[in-house]
Formats: structure tokens, C-alpha cells, sequence
């Protein structure tokens, strides 16, 4: 008899590793790739004109909030040639920047800026933890060479440091870091720059990323390198780390990839190297799976980005439609049009379990959960379908839920719902060890859940 299985309760489950997979046989999992939208925020104020870089966005309240850096690179702010500034939307498509009257540049305050420095390379967070308190109801890290301090905000706008102490020292913290509050774990959590090792190098000769957690945000533990298993080590930039919402316990990275060693284009003078953004996943938040070796954005057509740091995934990811998910990626990095363009998603859709024509099923390892229906996010052709079956922990049909007995389905849905011929109740199996039996033709599923 199996013993000890996984309750689920009513939690979406996503196929990002092969966590959930006992048995394929003609199916495979797929990584998808987002699509290129407009440029959301371009360069189009006095005080960005340098570059601009190190978004983060939120949604808060029915508003989707954006902080990004401006490097400026003026004579008259050469102590701190990075500002922070601001911009919102209703959409996640149409951003605005408004004026704040907040901070003064030239001696005007009609400008969107949040934050003048000491320190750049600003990241924000909304602290839903239970140490938030209203003046704190936002927090922030920002860099001072190899030094981290913490800030906090009533609104986002104005904001302060909550001690003259760095709650890091112990660098390199060279790129933007990401700081969240992890409801799941009840901590806060804190991705940087990989630590340099002995005679200067980095963790196995390539740059890379550490963690640590901190249940006030003050005191903190020790820096610790993420794994990736067996994968082989490449140099990894910026975490862009996120926990998926839609999922609870699944974080999701997408590095941006540096290749130092190819050279496009020769006469680019800011050095040597090419980027691309890779997909990770986690279900602690420290071992991340590599499944997926392939980019998942690459620097596509215009030639501004493929040189030298010139794509960056940033930090944050909005629902922008009921079908579909929003990322913003910093494209043609160092070049004078450099922008932060949208990309979307399918809803859930990194990765499916997916089948070609010829048909193929995938059979999930045990589980208990609860609910009263099977939820699939799933989409297929005009001959594609879907069949389920629910087993045992033995694999064997459980009566009137075999796949004969189940309605095929077919056609493109993010919450579509399961039937068998008795209906689609399963309140008569909720407590018992099930598996799973998925049948697909020309057809994909990114996610499943049982709700009530």
C-alpha cells in the first residue's frame, strides 16, 4: 500500500518539473515562450536619458506600479549619477509617469522621481508580512558597492531607510537584487548576486546567485548559492525571481544568460558577450530544476540586442487578462533606445504536458486532495482531445471515472472542467490516494487543480 502521499487540497498544480509525472508514454513536458508586445516605458524624460534599467513591477490595489532605475550620467549629480522613478497603469499595456512633485532634478519638482539615492539599483516590495506596519507598508533593499540597506514607505513614493546599518556587506552586489515577503514559508526572502570564491572566481568559474531569509527584514542569514542539480553551470545574471501566485509553493526564475565569449559585432564599444533569459523552477525556493537548458526569450531580431548585456528579464509579473500574464524585459540594454518591452503569456503556460498527433498519456504519481471538480488549463486542436482518468494509488481505474467513461474534451480553456458520464462530482473519492491518467491527442495541459 502507498502511504505518506502529497495532499493537494484545492492548489493548482503546474508541470514546470517532473515532480507530478510517474509514467509517460508519448507525451513529453514543453517549455513555451512568451510573445514580444509593445515597448511599455521608453526613454523620454531629461533624467533617463543615460539609460534605464531595474524594473520592478506590482499590482496593488487594482493598479500596476513600476519603479525602474534612470542612469542620468549629468555633471551636476555626478555623486549618484542613478535615480528611481516611477510609473503606473491600469492595464499593464498603457503606463504613464506621472509627476510626483516629490524630489527636485534642475531645480524643478515636475518630474516622476522616487528616490535620488544614496545608493541605486532600487527594488521594492509590498510586505504582506505580519511585522508590515502601515508607514511600512512597503519595503525596498538598495545597493551601496558592496553593501545592502533597507528602506520602507507608506506609498511607495516616499521612503526611508529603516536603519543606518547595511543588512548585507558581503558583495558582490553588482545587479539589481529581488526581495519578497513569502507568505507560503512565512519569511522574507532575498535574492543577489552570486558570491566571488577563492582566488577571485565565481562558483564554478561562472557568476551566479545566493538566497537568504529573515523573519524581521533586519537580521538575516547567511548568504547561501541556489543549486540547479546536474545541470551544467553558466554565467547567470539577475534572478528576476518570483513566487507563481496561481500555484503556491512554485517560484519561478528567469536569469538572464551571458555568454562572455561571442562578439556579434565588433564595434560595439562596451565590451563583449551576448544575453539571453533562461526559466527555472523551485518548489523550496533554494534547489531549482533545470529541465530546460533552451532559452526562454530570445534576443530575436533586432540587432541592439544582441550585444553585450543587452536583454534583461525585470522583476514582476501582472495578470493583465484572465488569459494571460505579463513580463517586462529591458531590451537593447546600454543602447540609446533602450526600453522595457511587455512579453505575454498564456495564463499558467511555461510548460505543458504535451502530445502530437499521434496521441500519447502521461500518469501522475499519488496524491489526496480536496474539491469537488478537476480543473484543467488545457488547449487542442480541431482533432485534438483530452481524456482523464482517475486511479488508485495502484493505478487502477476507479469505477466511473475510467477514461471510457470520460468526455472527451476538446478546444482552448483556462479553467475548463472535467466530465464523465455520471457527471462531474468527485465528492464520493475526496480522502482517497488517486492518481491521475491523462490521454492527449494533438493537445496540451499546463495546469490541473481540483476546486470546490
Amino acid at each position: 500500500m502507498v502511504v505518506h502521499q502529497t495532499h493537494i487540497g484545492t492548489d493548482r498544480q503546474l508541470f514546470v518539473d517532473d515532480h507530478w509525472i510517474a509514467d509517460y508514454r508519448g507525451t513529453a513536458r514543453k517549455l513555451h515562450n512568451p510573445v514580444r508586445r509593445e515597448a511599455a516605458i521608453s526613454i523620454d524624460r531629461p533624467w533617463e536619458q543615460g539609460s534605464i534599467g531595474s524594473m520592478t513591477t506590482i499590482q496593488d490595489n487594482g493598479v500596476f506600479r513600476a519603479w525602474y532605475r534612470c542612469d542620468h550620467q549629468k555633471p551636476e549629480h555626478a555623486g549618484n549619477p542613478r535615480f528611481t522613478a516611477y510609473a503606473e497603469s491600469v492595464d499593464g499595456i498603457h503606463w504613464r509617469k506621472p509627476a510626483l512633485g516629490h524630489l527636485r532634478f534642475r531645480g524643478s519638482r515636475d518630474n516622476n522621481l522616487v528616490w535620488m539615492g544614496p545608493a541605486s539599483d532600487f527594488s521594492p516590495f509590498l510586505d504582506g508580512g505580519a511585522n508590515a506596519t502601515e508607514t511600512a507598508r512597503y519595503k525596498a533593499v538598495v545597493r551601496e558597492r558592496d553593501q545592502v540597506f533597507a528602506l520602507a514607505s507608506l506609498d511607495g513614493i516616499r521612503w526611508r531607510f529603516l536603519q543606518g546599518d547595511p543588512v548585507f556587506d558581503d558583495g558582490p552586489f553588482d545587479t539589481v537584487s529581488v526581495p519578497f515577503w513569502d507568505d507560503w514559508k512565512g519569511q522574507y526572502v532575498f535574492y543577489t548576486r552570486g558570491k566571488a570564491g577563492t582566488g577571485g572566481s565565481f562558483l564554478g568559474g561562472v557568476r551566479w546567485i545566493r538566497r537568504a531569509t529573515s523573519k524581521d527584514f533586519v537580521d538575516w542569514s547567511p548568504l547561501e548559492s541556489i543549486h540547479t542539480g546536474d545541470a551544467p553551470l553558466e554565467h547567470l545574471y539577475t534572478s528576476a525571481a518570483v513566487r507563481y501566485g496561481r500555484a503556491p509553493g512554485t517560484y519561478l526564475m528567469f536569469p538572464s544568460r551571458f555568454v562572455p565569449e561571442r562578439i556579434p559585432d565588433p564595434d560595439w564599444p562596451h565590451g563583449s558577450g551576448v544575453n539571453d533569459i533562461v526559466f527555472m523552477s523551485s518548489r523550496d525556493g533554494l534547489r531549482f530544476d533545470r529541465s530546460f537548458m533552451e532559452a526562454f526569450i530570445r534576443p530575436g531580431t533586432d540587432k541592439d540586442n544582441w550585444h553585450e548585456r543587452g536583454l534583461y528579464m525585470e522583476v514582476g509579473m501582472l495578470q493583465t487578462s484572465k488569459e494571460e500574464i505579463s513580463f517586462y524585459g529591458k531590451e537593447r540594454g546600454k543602447a540609446p533606445s533602450a526600453c522595457f518591452r511587455r512579453f505575454a503569456l498564456r495564463t499558467d503556460g511555461f510548460v505543458s504536458l504535451s502530445a502530437g498527433y499521434a496521441g500519447g498519456e502521461a500518469t501522475t504519481r499519488p496524491f489526496l486532495f480536496a474539491g469537488r471538480e478537476l480543473e484543467l488549463n488545457y488547449s487542442t486542436s480541431a482533432v485534438g482531445l483530452v481524456r482523464v482518468e482517475i486511479q488508485d494509488a495502484d493505478w487502477r481505474p476507479l469505477p466511473g471515472f475510467s477514461l471510457d467513461d470520460c468526455n472527451e474534451k476538446f478546444g482552448d480553456e483556462i479553467e475548463g472542467v472535467v466530465s464523465w458520464k455520471g457527471g462531474r462530482d468527485l465528492s464520493t473519492i475526496v480522502g482517497r490516494p488517486v492518481r491521475i491518467r491523462f490521454e492527449l491527442k494533438d493537445a496540451d495541459v499546463y495546469a490541473f487543480r481540483f476546486r470546490a
